[in-house]
């Protein structure tokens, strides 16, 4: 089967700046595919390639198989979802879904007919005759869905369209959309910073730097498994230890990255230990985080859960050992550790 989109070694400069450099990329046929990384890392400009908005230097794109390079915008079968909405405010709920069967020149019963179905489908119902002004925003960024969907496209590309919502709206709106994709069936190509939304909603996704992919894998491999320093520094919380403190700690002087929630405090049974000094205690609710400078300098992050037994917590300026398994190190020069 065609992936519904390919992207093979495409780049997109303006000047002296590589927005998109040599990306290549596979979306399967009916994915929840994230493009996941930091504000100007590319994923915009690669969506904007995918869309159509923008032309690649050099490379190739395709959709289902076919070429789209040089092809406008609207003779892709994509549809775009944007932050901002992009509601029309002086239309009805029910117009602005149907604008796109409008400019077909689907007759208006049968427009009305499909929008309705669409706005129950997003939970809108018995909304349509409302403006986007009389909606809250998390109804305003359903509309925006319904409008998307309403044609049928093959791919909906989505660019941190939950970015405007608060925490509580943004993460139900999370699994919203994400049961929502598993309904239409359609392949969902969803750009963000947020790794909370990229961990969450996607079947895989590519975490991108500096126009560059630095890995592609679905949230559990590229949790567990980070192949960069920088995979594992943005993909959550990660301890970073250099080749030096690697080379005290192990015998190798091989860097790797350690969760913090893998570590734990006093003297467990497990492969590695290091003694070092408290810095801070910040409590988080549901867990601490206890950041311990060892004797070489380095300073570690660890989490521990907050649970009901009331153990006390470590003071800054105490002397604690840390202990963690050699399966928690996580080697980042593409090589075991030994």
């Amino acid at each position: 089967m065609q992936p519904a989109v390919r992207l093979e070694r495409v780049s997109r400069h303006f000047g002296a700046i590589r927005a998109v450099d040599e990306v290549s990329l596979e979306v399967r046929d009916g994915e929840f595919f994230a493009m996941l990384g930091p504000s100007g890392s590319g994923k915009t400009t690669c969506l904007r390639l995918i869309a159509g908005f923008e032309e690649p230097d050099r490379g190739a794109i395709a959709l289902h198989g076919q070429s789209v390079v040089g092809v406008p915008p609207y003779d892709r079968n994509v549809n775009t979802v944007f932050q901002d909405y992009a509601l029309f405010p002086h239309m009805s709920v029910l117009d602005n879904v149907a604008y796109g069967l409008m400019v077909r020149g689907v007759g208006r019963a049968e427009r009305q007919r499909r929008a309705d179905g669409m706005l129950e489908l997003v939970a809108l119902g018995g909304l349509g005759a409302r403006r986007p002004a009389e909606l809250s925003g998390g109804q305003r960024q359903r509309v925006a869905l319904a409008r998307a969907l309403i044609n049928q496209p093959e791919v909906l590309l989505l660019d941190e369209p939950l970015g405007a919502l608060d925490l509580k709206l943004r993460q139900q709106m999370q699994t919203e959309l994400k049961a929502l994709q598993r309904k239409v069936g359609i392949t969902f190509v969803y750009v963000t910073h947020d790794q909370e939304e990229a961990l969450g909603m996607s079947d895989r996704l590519a975490v991108f730097n500096h126009g560059r992919i630095e890995q592609i894998g679905t949230p559990e491999a590229i949790y567990e498994h980070p192949a960069t320093a920088f995979v594992a520094g943005f993909v959550g919380a990660s301890n970073i230890v250099d080749a030096a403190t690697a080379e005290r700690l192990t015998g190798r002087a091989r860097p790797f990255s350690l969760r913090p929630e893998r570590i734990r405090i006093g003297a467990a049974a497990a492969e590695h230990g290091v003694e070092g000094t408290v810095v801070s205690v910040q409590y988080h609710g549901a867990s601490t985080r206890i950041e311990v400078a060892l004797d070489g300098q380095q300073v570690l992050m660890v989490d521990r859960p907050n649970d009901l037994r009331g153990e006390a917590r470590p003071e800054p300026g105490s002397r604690i050992r840390l202990s963690w398994s050699h399966a928690a190190m996580q080697p980042l020069d593409g090589g075991a550790l030994p």
